[in-house]
């Protein structure tokens, strides 16, 4: 199990950080998704196999923009 930080662009509301952590928790091998809506974040647990692509990708389905992400 790792940690990602991603650094995400263009939540201005509660209601978008929980539109990311729903799109994110439909990842298999993902749990623990919270977003923080203040510090333009999101922290996930993930398996191994889960690449940078698919979480951005997440991110990009909930209408957002993840810039970076860093595993841990």
């Amino acid at each position: 199990m790792k940690k990602a930080t991603l650094y995400i662009n263009g939540m201005h509301c509660a209601s978008c950080a929980s539109n990311i952590e729903r799109s994110i928790s439909k990842i298999p091998g993902t749990k623990n998704q919270r977003v923080n809506l203040i510090a333009k974040k999101g922290f996930v647990d993930c398996e191994d196999n889960i690449k940078e692509d698919d979480l951005k990708n997440a991110v990009k389905r909930a209408g957002y923009q993840a810039i970076k992400v860093e595993f841990s």
